[in-house]
C-alpha cells in the first residue's frame, strides 16, 4: 500500500486493519490458521459464548475473529500501545461487547484495571515474546489467577526449541528468502507500516507516544514450547500442552 493509498482513507480503520493483517502475514503467512485453532479450541473447551481476555490485544486481530465467529462472545483488549488501541477503538466504537484497557502487562497491578475477576478464556498471539522469561513466568501467574477454573489461556508465539540447531538455522533461511520475495513484491514491513502510521493525521500523535514507549522494536525471550507449558503448570493450570505449530511457531494450550 502507497502513502497516497493510507491518506486517502485517513481514520478508515477497517482500512488500518486491513493493513496491519497484511504486514503480519509477511511475517506469519499462517496466521489465519492459528486463529482458526485457537477459536475451535475455544469452542471445544469453553463453548460459543465467552468471556474472553484479549491480552496484548494490539489492534484487536483476535477480538475482530472471536465476534466474527461467536456473536454472543465478549472480548476485554487489553494493551499499552497507544497507537494499536487507536486503530482497536476505531474499529469497535458502539460495539458494547467489547472493553479496550490501556494497561502494562509488566505491572503487577495491571489485572485490577479489568472489567471483570474472571474469564472463561485468555487469548494472546504474536505478543508475549516482547517479554523475558522472567517477567513472562510473572505473567503466567497473573493469567492462571483470572481464568475460571475449567477456563483456558492460549498464546501463539514463536517458540524455539534450542536442541535443534540446524533445523532451526535450515527453517530461518527458508523464512527470510520469503519474506524477502514478499517485500520485493511490494508487502509493507513493520518499520514501513509505523512509517506510514506517523504521517497519519489521526495516528501520528498516539504512534509518536508509542515510540517513547517501546523505542523501535523490544524483543524478549522465545522458550521453548515445554518450557511454557512447564512453567503454566507450575502456576496452577492443570494441563499445558501444544495444539498447532508451524516451523517457527506453536500454538500452546493450557486448561485451568
Amino acid at each position: 500500500m502507497t502513502d497516497a493509498g493510507i491518506t486517502a482513507v485517513t481514520a478508515d480503520w477497517h482500512a488500518w486493519q486491513e493493513s496491519w493483517d497484511r504486514q503480519q502475514e509477511w511475517y506469519l503467512p499462517d496466521r489465519e490458521e492459528r486463529f482458526r485453532i485457537m477459536l475451535d479450541m475455544v469452542e471445544a473447551l469453553v463453548g460459543t459464548a465467552p468471556r474472553v481476555l484479549d491480552l496484548a490485544c494490539g489492534t484487536g486481530s483476535i477480538t475482530a475473529r472471536l465476534l466474527d465467529r461467536f456473536p454472543g462472545a465478549t472480548s476485554t483488549g487489553v494493551d499499552l500501545d497507544p497507537a494499536l488501541l487507536a486503530i482497536a477503538e476505531g474499529t469497535f466504537a458502539g460495539d458494547d461487547r467489547v472493553r479496550l484497557v490501556t494497561a502494562d502487562l509488566k505491572d503487577p497491578d495491571w489485572p485490577a484495571k479489568l472489567p471483570y475477576d474472571s474469564y472463561d478464556a485468555v487469548l494472546t498471539a504474536t505478543a508475549l515474546h516482547w517479554l523475558h522469561r522472567e517477567p513472562l513466568a510473572d505473567l503466567y501467574g497473573l493469567v492462571a489467577g483470572l481464568v475460571r477454573a475449567g477456563g483456558v489461556f492460549m498464546n501463539a508465539d514463536h517458540m524455539i526449541d534450542e536442541t535443534t540447531p540446524r533445523i532451526n538455522a535450515a527453517e530461518r533461511a527458508q523464512r527470510h528468502a520469503r519474506m524477502d520475495q514478499a517485500k520485493r513484491d511490494g508487502i509493507l514491513d513493520w518499520a514501513e507500516w509505523w512509517r506510514l502510521a506517523a504521517k497519519d493525521p489521526v495516528l501520528a500523535e498516539p504512534t509518536a507516544r508509542r515510540h517513547e514507549i517501546y523505542g523501535e522494536h523490544a524483543e524478549g525471550d522465545t522458550p521453548s514450547a515445554r518450557w511454557h507449558a512447564r512453567v503454566l503448570r507450575e502456576k496452577g493450570f492443570g494441563e499445558a500442552r501444544p495444539v498447532w505449530c508451524s516451523p517457527s511457531d506453536t500454538l500452546l494450550l493450557a486448561v485451568k
